[in-house]
């Protein structure tokens, strides 16, 4: 297969690659508890009727017990070739604030070569990518191509090991191929080459049984508010630094990450100090960062002169892509419980593997990663970069200790602008393009490697 057939062919297909990607936008496949699981089945089924289409064979739904179904399909080459597994999601974050999205999340909308709406980056433009360089094929795969679509990424691991470990002779792969992914800027071809790992817990700080009169008792007894302040405060030393002891933290070598870069991507405010020390690379992709996502207390509309008597914070913890994050997550409770003041009662919920997810680091002295990166320097025409995700991506861990062995390769059409997991998410539709050329590549590339 010439690089020149699967280029014209890719991009004659890409209004029906498009075609394909709204029609997935439009179902909004939110996987949580409260949101209507019948719209996750609806786009399982739009996934496997489009990967149907592009030439996979036998495309059907995985059903999970309790959960919501993945999509399998597959795609066989000659005899004894290598057989890879191409990965997304179809499920998708919930929409957020519709008042801050400039068009309905789940009206897919194209601007300036961008398609906005739910999903369109994280993660229903991996489906499109597999579906155009499955298509690109013609039914003629220079190896076994294996595809499976994950339903429940964003929401729930709970049913992971039963997708994995459950079907692991229909999974069973060479190299997994993982567009969750994106690159560092537009046109600018990345592979993600580690992963952090994550754990979490719920602690609960409690000074009465009932809430008091704040000026009969207030003084000598302490709020609850207060004192899981001061607990939370002993997260970070002086620094900013994470202060839990016992986490590794690895320096990053490789591309360097431009403070205002970051800065400008995230949105900070005039004058805000980043926190921590040693490079941006090495606090974002190497090290741990530790973060409070929800506080359980009374609210300031309807408060009143009461000692608050109880208080609930959710805690995350990213550890370092080499770090154990079940070990990470008992430091995290036992610092927890270790830094209350004043004798009040504390108890931790999670710690020590309550959604813990592993980190992973790429081996890029193999084959498969030089095919890949050959691959994206000749789609995009530029130098392939490597850079770290500070997110993580729990099917990684799981399929290198299911398949020991397998080569993983972390990438996708995600850039700088696609705002995964909030408002106005979009993909820029050259990256679709692009990717899905060098997604073909790597494919015939593969099969001489």
């Amino acid at each position: 297969m010439e690089t020149s057939d699967l280029r014209d062919r890719i991009a004659s297909q890409m209004p029906q690659t498009v075609a394909d990607l709204e029609r997935l936008v439009r179902i909004p496949s939110m996987g949580y508890p409260g949101y209507e699981p019948a719209n996750v089945r609806a786009s399982a089924e739009a996934t496997r009727d489009i990967l149907a289409a592009a030439g996979a064979q036998n495309a059907r739904l995985l059903e999970l017990n309790g959960g919501h179904p993945a999509v399998f399909g597959q795609i066989d080459g000659p005899p004894g070739s290598p057989t890879v597994l191409l990965y997304a999601h179809h499920d998708v974050q919930p929409e957020g604030p519709l008042d801050q999205w400039d068009t309905p999340p789940f009206e897919p909308t194209v601007r300036e070569g961008r398609l906005y709406g739910r999903g369109s980056a994280d993660d229903k433009s991996g489906v499109a990518i597999h579906a155009a360089a499955i298509r690109a094929l013609q039914g003629r795969s220079p190896v076994t191509v294996k595809v499976l679509v994950e339903g429940e990424e964003e929401c729930s691991t709970e049913h992971l090991p039963e997708l994995v470990r459950g079907n692991a002779d229909l999974l069973r792969s060479n190299v997994a191929v993982i567009a969750d992914s994106g690159n560092y800027r537009t046109g600018v071809p990345t592979i993600t080459t580690s992963i952090r790992g994550v754990t979490d817990c719920v602690v609960e700080v409690r000074v009465l049984q009932q809430a008091q009169h704040s000026g009969s008792y207030g003084g000598p007894i302490p709020d609850a508010l207060t004192a899981l302040a001061r607990i939370i405060a002993t997260l970070h030393d002086d620094r900013g630094d994470v202060a839990i002891a016992g986490l590794k933290r690895s320096a990053w070598e490789g591309f360097d990450y431009p403070e205002e870069d970051l800065r400008a991507e995230a949105g900070t405010v005039p004058g805000l100090e980043m926190i921590g020390t040693g490079s941006i690379s090495d606090r974002v992709w190497a090290g741990p960062a530790v973060a409070v996502l929800g506080i359980d207390a009374p609210t300031i509309h309807g408060s009143s002169n009461q000692i608050v008597p109880v208080a609930r914070a959710r805690v995350s913890l990213r550890v370092a892509p080499d770090d154990d994050p079940v070990e990470a997550g008992r430091l995290l409770r036992d610092h927890l419980i270790a830094s209350a003041p004043w004798g009040v009662r504390v108890s931790v919920e999670g710690g020590g593997g309550f959604e813990a997810g592993f980190g992973y680091v790429v081996d890029t002295d193999n084959p498969c990663y030089r095919a890949a990166r050959a691959a994206l320097d000749e789609a995009y025409g530029v130098d392939t970069i490597d850079l770290g995700s500070g997110g993580s991506i729990p099917l990684v861990p799981m399929l290198a200790e299911t398949f020991p062995g397998i080569a993983v390769l972390v990438w996708g059409a995600m850039d700088e602008r696609s705002n995964i997991h909030s408002v106005n998410e979009s993909v820029d539709l050259g990256e679709i393009e692009r990717m899905a050329l060098a997604e073909a590549l790597f494919l015939r590339n593969l099969a001489t490697a």
